[in-house]
């Protein structure tokens, strides 16, 4: 099968390596001239794990190709995904002019019959819209084509998203005909083989909420147990034992139960942000999601505060941050708890020296030049003069730290886990001063 991918962004790019894998077709078109001539020479514009390999061979394979020319990409397609950016507009809700232009674009240019899938993260009724487009766009062409759109929201998890393409744990779509539920069996057949029964055929506004009440669930979990790690603290409990009896129910499960600096990252807080507001247009209060953000926002501070809390005052402190990304095995640092943490620290009057392994050069450009804050090529540069470590995003690198090294380069012992990776006991028989989320201060993390 012949598809063309419009949008060369994380979405567009893991979605068209991974189909090209399988034998299909795949030519992505991307309106950045700079990034498709990248790609054409193998070069992915974001980490990826895996991503960079499956790039390059398929490519030589000529399975998969990158242009700027929509009208040449679409002649032979028999589906067109449109995979651009929704970005959060000021009231929260998702700005969907890269959807339309893309629409108006598609029914200005094809000339055959067309499956028009959305695969971007859109609200309700967006599909509804971009058929409106298209029809509009047809109404004054001759010997139309038929262009049928369908809704195929993505499920993939930045740093496993190669694995999650290939080997899905269910594949939502929305359509409106049988022809189209073909087109998509037919399409997505490699990938479940092994169980046909992971693709899940709904209409189109429920394949749209799915993807939206599935991210909002996540962080809906984290937001409680971040909270819940903060009553620990208060009444002397400890939220890993607390996380593991709570687990350990099927109805609850083990997965997304793990305290922290809060959220981030380019799909929880825009998709939370974009839901409320959904529900706002049509009457309906979210009270419970309304809560979770204010939630994420008030850890982010609260775990920054412990720094503070801790020395007093931050004034001539150099506080070294441990990771930058929202999460390990990516390099986004979209609404990263690291952004929030370190501008509390720098308006307290600190200095902050950042590391990370990918999201530097991405967090070195969303904060610009602030006065106190740098960066640092190793961890353990990063430790040079520091009075304090906050390990911020549980790179596999910072998991095991050679402390006695630490101790030799930090100017103060203290270390704030935000990601309840070390053992207490081991830190304070090092001579550090030793905090985590949700652990009470006098008994052992182990």
């Amino acid at each position: 099968m012949q598809i063309t991918v419009i949008g060369s962004g994380y979405v567009g790019l893991v979605t068209g390596v991974c189909l090209a894998e399988v034998g299909h077709t795949v030519i992505c078109v991307d309106a950045n001239a700079e990034k498709v001539a990248k790609l054409k020479n193998g070069e992915p514009p974001i980490y990826e794990p895996g991503l960079d390999n499956l790039l390059k061979r398929n490519i030589e394979h000529e399975r998969l190709s990158f242009t700027t020319d929509l009208a040449a990409a679409l002649k032979g397609s028999s589906c067109a995904f449109i995979a651009v950016g929704t970005p959060q507009g000021e009231d929260g809700s998702a700005d969907l002019q890269y959807v339309k232009a893309v629409a108006q674009s598609i029914g200005r240019l094809a000339l055959g019959d067309l499956l028009v899938v959305v695969k971007s993260t859109v609200p309700v009724g967006t599909c509804d819209i971009v058929e409106s487009i298209l029809h509009a766009e047809l109404a004054a062409r001759q010997g139309k084509p038929n262009l049928t759109v369908a809704s195929n929201p993505e499920f993939l998890k930045e740093g496993t998203a190669i694995d999650d393409f290939m080997k899905p744990d269910r594949i939502i779509v929305g359509v409106d005909d049988e022809a189209a539920t073909e087109v998509f069996r037919e399409m997505y057949r490699p990938f479940i083989l092994d169980d046909p029964g992971r693709l899940f055929v709904m209409d189109r506004r429920s394949s749209e909420l799915t993807k939206y009440g599935a991210n909002a669930m996540l962080a809906t979990r984290i937001s409680f147990m971040n909270e819940l790690s903060r009553l620990c603290e208060a009444v002397g409990a400890d939220i890993d034992h607390v996380r593991r009896g709570m687990g350990a129910d099927p109805r609850i499960g083990r997965k997304f139960l793990y305290a922290g600096p809060g959220y981030g990252g380019s799909c929880f807080p825009k998709d939370v942000a974009a839901l409320v507001r959904t529900a706002l247009e049509n009457d309906i209060e979210l009270k419970v999601l309304t809560a979770v953000t204010a939630a994420n926002e008030q850890q982010k501070n609260w775990v920054a505060g412990k720094v503070k809390k801790h020395f007093g005052s931050l004034e001539g402190k150099r506080i070294a941050l441990w990771g930058l990304a929202f999460k390990p095995g990516t390099d986004d640092v979209r609404d990263s708890p690291a952004k929030t943490i370190a501008k509390f620290l720098l308006g307290s009057g600190a200095t902050v020296v950042g590391h990370d392994p990918e999201g530097l050069a991405n967090f070195k450009f969303e904060m610009g030049e602030l006065g106190g804050l740098s960066y640092a090529s190793s961890a353990y540069d990063a430790l040079h003069g520091a009075d304090a470590v906050v390990l911020v995003t549980e790179w596999s690198e910072y998991k095991r730290p050679n402390w006695d090294k630490a101790k030799g380069l930090m100017r103060n012992l203290a270390v704030f886990d935000l990601r309840n990776q070390y053992s207490r006991r081991v830190l304070e028989d090092l001579g550090f001063y030793y905090e985590s989320v949700g652990r009470a201060a006098n008994r052992t993390a182990r």
